[in-house]
């Protein structure tokens, strides 16, 4: 079984944190990297407490928070084969990992989306924006570049060799279309495996806010030209 770590992005996630690392697999995982993110909360103290390796990223992104974490799976004594990267909120379902992991393992995909287009959604579990900034960005990547992603959802597993070589930048709402796109780029073998989601746990930073929804719809847009006119 090749070593699989974990990483989590958290930002103030205190009341749900407990539950996604509780649920994980650990006869499956190495390593759950909790990236606290700036939190004013408890969310590192209830994620060590869970059995989490906490670590620490100030400057406030959820891109900065995933590449903490990648640097902390690349910086174990052996580092990891494979990185999940799941969200805080308890909307991910821990238990779909595998199938995530199972096309990697079977050797028919380097980086593998969970879909939550393909998969059932608890009602309210997303706001009419995302879904329909979803439903663009996914349209605008096909037009572009001939690939038809369903999702940019962040429940995703890449082989940490691939996610090295894609040398990701982004440290905000544009993280998951870069690594969608870079992978195109790179001609990565790419695949998308149905997931379920479900309410998450509090408000989103994000979607909740009319703010969080207009800026990250901007990056998410503008990230595609980006790499598309680069």
């Amino acid at each position: 079984m090749p070593v699989v770590d974990v990483v989590i992005p958290a930002w103030n996630e205190e009341l749900s944190i407990g539950n996604v690392v509780r649920d994980i697999d650990k006869t499956m995982v190495r390593h759950v990297f909790v990236v606290d993110n700036n939190s004013k909360d408890k969310t590192a103290v209830v994620a060590r407490e869970s059995g989490a390796t906490v670590v620490t990223e100030t400057h406030q992104g959820y891109g900065a928070a995933c590449l903490k974490g990648i640097a902390a799976a690349n910086g174990a004594d052996v580092p990891a084969d494979i990185i999940v990267f799941m969200d805080a909120d308890y909307s991910d379902y821990a238990e779909e990992m595998i199938s995530l992991l199972d096309p990697i393992l079977k050797g028919d995909a380097d980086m593998v989306i969970g879909s939550r287009a393909r998969g059932l959604r608890e009602r309210k579990s997303m706001t009419v924006p995302q879904v329909f900034g979803n439903w663009l960005a996914t349209r605008m990547i096909r037009l572009f570049y001939g690939f038809t992603y369903t999702d940019l959802g962040p429940y995703r597993a890449i082989r940490l060799e691939s996610l090295n070589a894609l040398g990701m930048r982004d440290k905000d709402f544009g993280w998951t279309v870069e690594m969608q796109i870079r992978a195109l780029k790179m001609k990565l073998k790419i695949s998308e495996v149905p997931v379920n989601y479900r309410r998450r746990i509090g408000v989103s930073k994000v979607s909740g806010t009319v703010k969080g929804t207009i800026m990250a719809g901007y990056k998410i847009i503008t990230t595609i030209l980006k790499h598309t006119w680069s």
